[in-house]
């Protein structure tokens, strides 16, 4: 399938995706049709709100805002209540002090007098909104567009509102521009709030003293940050959020975010926020569920609403006011905070009516154009995408979608949805599956290459090797996959170099490489990952006691000179600079020259690298011949055996392969090599050193 296509020649209609991939042809009418769903909800958009610009700044009004003059306005959407109030210890909480009023559209607005000229509600005072139901209920809410909520463990688990607006003097004020979108995406995903060997939460002021410069140091020109949007449950791993607009106050406030935010741009970071559009948190009393007495204001009402394995609740994407929420929820986080752009989380869920639940994704085009589609989802990530690129040309967003549907990462006007990459899903389960019932002779080197490629080209992909929730309780990372036991016993250097750990420790160096080289466009590892943590993450709940024992991240580790974690840290900074320097990434697809079953060696060029890996768990090869195109003299750039990555050292980096002009394995040339037992080398012709 080509990659690219002529922008004069492609059709207005949504049909130019075809050209691309012409198997698509037998669904030309449905892709009109989604097209067409767009640009209406466009056009509609555009003659009511005047555009998606517009539309997009619903924060500026709904919501609380401090006014120049001191006073305050409120605004707020509750189309079910009969009478509506702001209260808060400003007004002693008296329902009659601030009443609001009505518009025909259900939206509801108050303001708030200055006193003496300030504001009349104090900064971080608490406050709700108050509504009389057409029962003639009262009851009290958290605002739905609220910048903060915090939380008193003494008083109750529930969270409050408060009004945030400190003086100017306080106020961060970023200092650097955004970082150009990087042409190959490598990402660190990280959560702040473990971000420390400490049981305790850790803070934005920590991540930035501690996290960015290893980051930094790593090599990596991303951050996927975890947990941001507020969430009253901790162990949810922030993926069941209350309040959208809220930067959680676990970690601090929301001018330490903007510090974390502007630093990492200081550094040359771009910064993605994890966002959680597919579902929202059912909590009543600090969510937005029910937010106006009835359960279909945000959400669809009955079982439509209801997401039963995540026991949340289902956008309306086909609201008018639902799209101006979570638009501007989207533009708010880059305006606000300066993030970069997001990793959207649940996409298949959105995607299709049944959410993914019990159904399995054979790739066969019928599932992608069929009944059970949500075209309703599928118009809100398409006009969230065309909106985010159309404002803000270096935005990255990353689609987590399981599915594998075609044109995910192709723009509208080619019949697109719009997203930049999509994440490859199927790797993290290829490796689970090969670790836990293959024996390493069994490997099956060409389904390993096959499922590192096997991706819809001239769509971009981010390969990773394992999950975040690998690293939960009750799962395995690859590395404990890998040694288990032993990684508490013989990972300090004065112990045994045993097999269990000289494997373990070839292998998890040796999938990263090969994923890094074959899988995707962009590479994406979650924190503490890159030098095999030894325990599972298991976030403070009522199961174990509350306990913050494992809700941490001992990257102290690395810092041990006793230690082999440091080998293993070392090992994904060469991988990570090695690709900042030859950009692999952004190169083309690799060419597969050898896969060899009996030898269990795979090799590959891609981007002007030789690649050559040897999964054979007991032979090494002296003088293997491997095809390589480019004639010329090449030496080793990266070698997974180094013992500065805790290797054995077998081969001397300063060794020169002379290409021999004769064709081998459909290549111009060959070399020969020396490849381990359980080794990966990376040759780079001499002249690019």
């Amino acid at each position: 399938m080509s990659s690219t296509i002529e922008s004069s020649n492609y059709p207005m209609d949504g049909t130019g995706v075809i050209q691309l991939d012409p198997w698509l042809e037998p669904h030309r009418d449905v892709l009109k049709h989604r097209f067409q769903v767009v640009e209406t909800w466009a056009k509609t958009i555009n003659e009511t709100e005047g555009g998606l610009d517009k539309f997009s700044k619903g924060y500026e009004t709904f919501g609380l805002h401090a006014q120049p003059n001191g006073e305050i306005t409120y605004k707020e959407w509750a189309p079910n209540a009969k009478e509506a109030s702001l209260v808060g210890d400003f007004n002693n909480w008296d329902p009659s002090a601030n009443p609001m009023t009505r518009n025909s559209f259900g939206i509801w607005d108050v303001t708030v007098p200055a006193k003496d000229g300030a504001p009349a509600i104090p900064h971080e005072s608490k406050i709700k909104i108050t509504m009389v139901l057409p029962s003639g209920e009262r009851i009290y809410r958290v605002p739905a567009w609220i910048k903060r909520v915090v939380q008193d463990l003494s008083v109750s688990p529930a969270y409050d509102a408060v009004f945030w607006n400190p003086p100017a003097n306080e106020l961060y004020k970023f200092q650097h521009p955004r970082p150009k979108k990087p042409a190959s995406l490598r990402i660190y995903e990280a959560h702040v709030g473990i971000s420390s060997p400490e049981t305790r939460v850790a803070t934005y002021k920590e991540f930035t003293k501690n996290m960015l410069p290893r980051i930094k140091y790593l090599g990596y020109n991303a951050i996927q940050l975890m947990a941001i949007m507020e969430h009253a449950y901790y162990a949810s791993f922030g993926y069941q959020v209350n309040n959208f607009f809220a930067a959680s106050s676990r970690y601090g406030n929301p001018e330490d975010l903007k510090e974390l935010v502007d630093t990492a741009h200081s550094m040359g970071l771009v910064v993605l926020l994890d966002v959680v559009h597919s579902h929202a948190s059912k909590n009543v009393i600090d969510g937005i569920n029910e937010f106006d007495g009835t359960d279909h204001l945000y959400f669809h009402g009955g079982a439509k609403g209801r997401h039963e394995l995540w026991d949340s609740r289902l956008f309306n994407y086909g609201n008018h006011e639902v799209l101006r929420f979570l638009l501007s929820n989207l533009r708010f986080w880059m305006e606000e905070y300066g993030f970069d752009g997001y990793r959207f989380d649940g996409v298949t869920s959105m995607l299709y009516t049944h959410h993914g639940i019990g159904t399995g994704f054979s790739g066969g085009y019928h599932e992608y154009f069929g009944p059970a589609v949500d075209e309703e989802g599928v118009t809100y990530l398409t006009l969230a995408n065309e909106m985010l690129h159309e404002l803000y040309p270096d935005c990255i967003t990353v689609a987590e979608d399981v599915s594998g549907m075609p044109a995910l990462c192709l723009p509208h006007k080619l019949g697109g949805v719009g997203f930049d990459y999509r994440l490859a899903m199927a790797i993290p389960d290829m490796y689970i599956k090969l670790l836990k019932e293959s024996s390493d002779d069994e490997w099956d080197i060409g389904n390993l290459s096959f499922t590192l490629t096997n991706r819809r080209h001239g769509e971009k992909t981010i390969a990773y090797a394992e999950s975040h929730d690998q690293a939960l309780v009750g799962d395995k990372t690859l590395m404990m996959w890998l040694c288990d036991k032993e990684m508490y016993t013989h990972m300090s250097t004065l112990t045994e170099f045993t097999p269990v750990i000289e494997r373990g420790m070839a292998l998890h160096k040796m999938i990263r490489l090969v994923t890094h080289g074959l899988g995707g466009e962009g590479y994406l590892n979650f924190e503490g990952n890159e030098f095999g943590h030894p325990e599972w993450l298991d976030f403070p709940r009522a199961g174990n006691n509350n306990s913050f024992w494992y809700a941490r991240r001992q990257l102290n580790l690395t810092e041990d000179n006793l230690l082999r974690y440091k080998f293993l840290n070392e090992f994904d900074r060469g991988m990570q600079l090695t690709e900042q320097k030859y950009g692999w990434l952004a190169a083309p697809q690799a060419y597969i020259s050898l896969k060899n079953e009996a030898d269990k060696v795979l090799v590959f060029e891609r981007a002007g690298l030789l690649w050559i890996f040897n999964f054979n768990p007991t032979q090494s090869f002296t003088d293997y011949r491997v095809g390589v195109d480019v004639a010329g003299t090449y030496r080793i750039v990266l070698d997974s055996d180094d013992a500065a990555f805790g290797g054995l050292g077998r081969n001397a980096k300063e060794t020169r392969f002379f290409t021999t002009d004769m064709s081998w394995n459909g290549r111009a040339n060959f070399v020969q090599v020396y490849i381990p037992t359980r080794t990966a080398l990376v040759l780079a012709l001499e002249s690019t050193l």
